[in-house]
Parts: structure tokens; C-alpha cells; sequence
């Protein structure tokens, strides 16, 4: 197999004529080459076969225990200037980073095949779809492409019909952390990762081409590659309505994704798109319409059980790839939150019996990989070349106090300043100091490929586009009265949230002005069935002035460290609601 594509020839060459491979395999993506690429990762160790009663179809793979997690501190946008990477990205100027990689690349892939896997993110149809092609010396990224992406032939034809591609060179290397280094040139449509063999460092598709390079090429044409959950709302009259929605990490985006309508809601209905990245394109009915550029789910295990998320549970037990998880004595994967108790005679993610002194069992960023069409809440529109339209944008951290459970932004404008000032506060257990608010602007920080002000000016831009864009709103399930208990009952019943959020946008559902933006107004929010008191709900939807005053200087401080890029508008958003309260 080859390509009549000159450019993607010339680079396959090139990048041979570098690392040195064995041989260089063509990805098809058939079943065939699925099962070779099995046989192949089982006979040397690199995957290891579950259970196949439990578990059909099912491996496990661990990885070396320096290479664990995305490497922010390694993370490099490569534009000509530092100011157009901005300070929140880490910077380096694309003649060095070249040298640098050049030179880590060299022999690298000796003793080793060259894959050559074309992709497509988003639906092999789509117009807003776009085509990239990773070259790597890992049978398990190939894999983990597999589910993650469309991938083999149907990508390289429609990469020959339209000539256009962005390029990932991944190799393994030595697995050095010195060397190992993940650069984007934006401004080359090039991604270049070497010495890790972890997910968002490999998966070259995920994080590095569908929300890094594509944030770029978004602010360029005119749309917003996001790292937002698509997920439709089928209320019992048989309408349905899509939201996307943005969270940090640790605020239950995949669960909001996947929720289950409770039992109070009877004839309610959730259907999932996406998890995690949204691309959202104006339509020319003026809508705002999303595709979700992924074609699987790699998600973290830790934490996912029956009773946080069952559809995920159900759609592990067969053809999925879990890495760095427990193994139980029968060969079933394993994690904290599966189950209350762990098993006797564990296996921990490093392979050594489990100790609970010795830490967890599954390692805390173990994740599985898993194709989409297995979630029970699949949603067959996942499919549709045009994507779904978005009736809400919603945005939300996680806030024990002062943030109420849900507000609505005034207009588009407030909704970006909203956006722009997404924060969590830390816990306990995540960093020893609680209470630290930590800014994550759209849950984006890590993930925009360009100076994060700008950013900001873009999704300003587009509220000049249409008057039909999206209703933006902000939520915090996470509230917590003085004994550190939650208020709301979170999970399933979000969807109480979520249904006033549809109804502001459908023109109906109570709200009263507040200098923060609408709240829902006493019986606006459907309680039936629902064990939380009038004075719990009070204290949910209020506006505490005080409070908030302090909240808004310090965001009006967050912006001026952007400083002359930061939008005038954001400046002048803060001032209003200051002055407001």
C-alpha cells in the first residue's frame, strides 16, 4: 500500500530516510491487520489478554512507569513569536524545536516497523471533518487509533481526493522523560512527540490535532474547536435538544455525557455524541452545529463505577483497551470506584502484587479506550455529516461556595466573559491545600494552541455571526454546606438543570436578574420526588454580593495578566457586574 498523494509520499520518505525503521506498514484498518497487530503486541508483552468469558476482545496494557500522563512542562506551541503562543502555553521557537526533535528522531525507529496510520476526525463525510496522518513505531498507538479515530483506507481516499492533511510523527524513543518533548507547529499543520508512549502524548489525533492545532485553524476560518461533551436532551414528547459543555477536570464531564435520566424524569432520554471534543461550525440556517471529531472514548477508570456511571461500565465489557489498571487473579481489569472492596489477589498497575501501603492499585490517570458504538447511550447522530445543532454552551467548575447551581449569561458577550473565568477550587485530596481557585478559561488552558486573550477575542468574534447562536450558562454541581456535605444530589439528576437550561432556551422557564446573570426563579426547577428543602434551594440560587465582589476582582486581576491582548470587552464585562453588585 502507498498514496498517489506526492506530499504525503515525499513525507513518509523523509521521515524513514530519519528514524531508520525495519519496514514501514501502510494502516488499512482491516480486521485482518487488527488481529496481526494482536498476535503481534501479545508475543512481546506489550498487551496482555483478559478474561475471555468476563472480558471478550479485552487487553490490558502497562505502561513504563515514568510515562504515565500527559506532560504539560513538555507541551510546546512553536509559533514564530513567544506573545503569539502566549503565557499560558509553554514556547519555543520552531527552528530550535526542530533541531531539538531532529535529533531525538534520528534512528529512532530502528529495529522497529514505521506505521503509517491516515485518520479522519469527525465522520469520514463531513465537510467539517479533517484528515491528519500519524506515523509511529507503536502497535498500541496504531490500536488505540483504531478505536479513537476512522482510520485506513476510507481516510487515505478522501486525504487523495482533497490533497490536505495534518502531519504526526510519534516515535517511542528510548522512553527518556529528558527526552521527551511534544511540539505543535500550528502554522506547519505538524505535530512532532517523541519519548512517550502515554495516551494524549501518542494518540496524536486526540488532544495534539483535534483541540491544539485545530483551536488554531479554528480562530483562521471562522469556528470553534472546543473541549466541550456534546449530548442530546429527548424530553417525553420526543424533542430533542443538544447542549455542549465544558469542565476542568474532576467536574463529571464524562458523567454528564453519559447521564441517566433518573426515575423521577420517566420518559426522558439522554444520547451521547461526544465526551470530550466538540468542533462547532455556524450553519447557514444560523445555528451553531457540532460534530465530535472523535470516533471512541479514552477515558480515566478511577472513579467510574455502576453507581457514577453505569453506561460506561456497560460498554468496558468487551473490545476495549485499558491501560495501567489492577488485574484481578481471573484476568478481569480492575480500578477504585469499580467496586467498594478491592479484590483479593490483585495485580497492580506496575504488575506487582497489590499492597494498599504501596498506593493504588490502578494507577490514578489509568484510562480505557473504547469505541463509541459501544456506550448504550450511543447517539446514531454522532454519524451525521452536518453534526448535531447546540441549543446551549454550558460551562462550570468545581466550587464548594459562592457559585450558584446553575445562572444563565445575559447575552453572548457576558456568556464569553463567563467562559473566560471557568475556575475549580482545589481539595484536599488533590493537592494539600484546599480552597485554591485555579483558573481554567473554557477548560482550555492546556489545550489552545494560540495566546489564550486572543482566544478570547475569537469567541467574541463569532457572537458577530449569527443572532442564533447558543444560550450560554454556567453550573456547579459542587456545593457544599458548613458540615462539607453536597447540597445538590448531582448524577442523573442534573438533568433537572439541564431542563431548565432547555426550557431558557426554548423562550420559557422562570429566571430572575442577578448582577451575575439569571437565575431560576422559586419552582422554576422541577423538585418533585427530590429530597432537598426550600432553604437548601435558597442557598443554591443565591447571589452572595459580597462575595462576588471579591470573585470579580480577582477575575478583572486573572484578565489583566493577559495584558494589552486581553479584549476590552472582557474589561468592560467585569466593570458592569462590579458595579452591578
Amino acid at each position: 500500500m502507498s498514496t498517489s498523494n506526492a506530499a504525503l509520499a515525499a513525507w513518509v520518505n523523509e521521515v524513514a530516510n530519519l528514524t531508520k525503521p525495519d519496514d514501514i506498514h501502510w494502516v488499512n484498518g482491516s480486521e485482518a491487520e487488527r488481529d496481526e497487530l494482536i498476535r503481534q503486541t501479545l508475543a512481546s508483552g506489550e498487551l496482555i489478554a483478559l478474561n475471555p468469558e468476563t472480558h471478550p476482545g479485552s487487553y490490558l496494557h502497562r505502561s513504563d512507569p515514568s510515562d504515565v500522563a500527559r506532560t504539560e512542562h513538555l507541551t510546546f506551541i512553536c509559533t514564530p513569536t513567544e506573545e503569539e503562543a502566549g503565557h499560558s502555553n509553554n514556547w519555543m521557537a520552531p527552528d530550535e524545536a526542530h533541531a531539538k526533535t531532529r535529533s531525538l528522531f534520528q534512528g529512532a525507529m530502528r529495529r522497529r516497523t514505521m506505521y503509517v496510520i491516515p485518520y479522519v476526525m469527525g465522520p469520514v463525510d463531513s465537510p467539517y471533518a479533517q484528515c491528519g496522518v500519524e506515523i509511529t513505531d507503536s502497535r498500541y498507538v496504531v490500536l488505540n487509533m483504531r478505536k479513537m479515530t476512522r482510520m485506513g483506507t476510507p481516510a487515505l481516499e478522501r486525504i487523495e481526493r482533497e490533497g490536505h492533511f495534518i502531519k504526526g510523527l510519534h516515535s517511542l524513543g528510548d522512553l527518556d522523560p529528558d527526552r521527551r518533548f511534544i511540539m505543535h507547529y500550528p502554522q506547519e499543520d505538524l505535530i512532532e512527540s517523541v519519548g512517550s508512549g502515554y495516551g494524549g502524548n501518542a494518540l496524536l489525533g486526540k488532544k495534539c490535532h483535534a483541540l491544539r492545532i485545530a483551536s488554531y485553524h479554528a480562530r483562521e476560518q471562522g469556528w470553534l474547536a472546543e473541549h466541550m461533551l456534546i449530548v442530546g436532551i429527548e424530553n417525553p414528547a420526543g424533542e430533542t435538544h443538544y447542549v455542549a459543555a465544558a469542565f476542568p477536570s474532576a467536574c463529571g464531564k464524562t458523567n454528564l455525557a453519559m447521564l441517566i435520566p433518573p426515575a423521577s424524569q420517566a420518559g426522558y432520554k439522554v444520547h451521547t455524541v461526544g465526551d470530550d471534543i466538540a468542533w462547532m461550525h455556524v450553519g447557514e440556517d444560523g445555528r451553531m452545529w457540532a460534530i465530535n471529531p472523535e470516533a471512541g472514548y479514552f477515558g480515566v477508570a478511577p472513579g467510574t463505577g455502576r453507581d457514577t456511571n453505569a453506561n460506561a461500565v456497560d460498554m468496558l465489557h468487551k473490545d476495549t483497551i485499558f491501560t495501567n489498571v489492577a488485574l484481578t487473579s481471573d484476568g478481569q481489569p480492575w480500578w477504585e470506584g469499580l467496586s467498594k472492596e478491592a479484590p483479593a489477589g490483585l495485580t497492580d498497575w506496575r504488575g506487582h502484587p497489590f499492597s494498599p501501603g504501596n498506593g493504588k492499585a490502578a494507577h490514578p490517570n489509568s484510562r480505557f479506550t473504547v469505541s463509541s458504538h459501544q456506550n448504550p447511550s450511543y447517539d446514531p447522530a454522532s454519524e451525521h455529516p452536518g453534526g448535531v445543532p447546540i441549543s446551549a454552551i454550558i460551562f462550570g467548575g468545581r466550587r464548594p461556595n459562592l457559585v450558584p447551581l446553575v445562572y444563565q449569561s445575559h447575552d453572548w458577550e457576558h456568556g464569553v466573559y463567563v467562559g473566560a473565568s471557568v475556575a475549580s477550587e482545589t481539595t484536599a485530596a488533590q493537592s494539600g491545600a484546599v480552597g485554591v481557585v485555579r483558573r481554567d478559561p473554557m477548560a482550555m488552558k492546556p489545550f489552545c494552541g494560540y495566546n489564550m486573550a486572543d482566544y478570547w477575542a475569537h469567541w467574541l468574534n463569532m457572537g458577530g455571526k449569527s443572532d442564533k447562536l447558543p444560550k450560554i450558562f454556567h453550573v456547579n454541581w459542587f456545593r457544599q454546606d458548613e458540615q462539607h456535605r453536597y447540597m445538590w444530589p448531582g448524577f442523573g439528576e442534573n438533568l433537572r438543570v439541564l431542563r431548565w437550561i432547555i426550557d431558557r432556551c426554548e423562550g420559557h422557564g422562570g429566571a430572575r436578574e442577578t448582577p451575575i446573570g439569571l437565575v431560576p426563579t422559586d419552582g422554576a426547577l422541577d423538585l418533585q420526588g427530590l429530597d432537598v428543602d426550600s432553604a437548601t434551594m435558597k442557598e443554591l440560587l443565591a447571589v452572595d454580593r459580597a462575595g462576588w465582589k471579591s470573585e470579580m476582582n480577582e477575575i478583572g486581576t486573572y484578565l489583566d495578566g493577559f495584558g494589552d491582548h486581553t479584549p476590552a470587552a472582557l474589561k468592560a464585562q467585569n466593570r458592569r457586574i462590579l458595579n452591578a453588585l
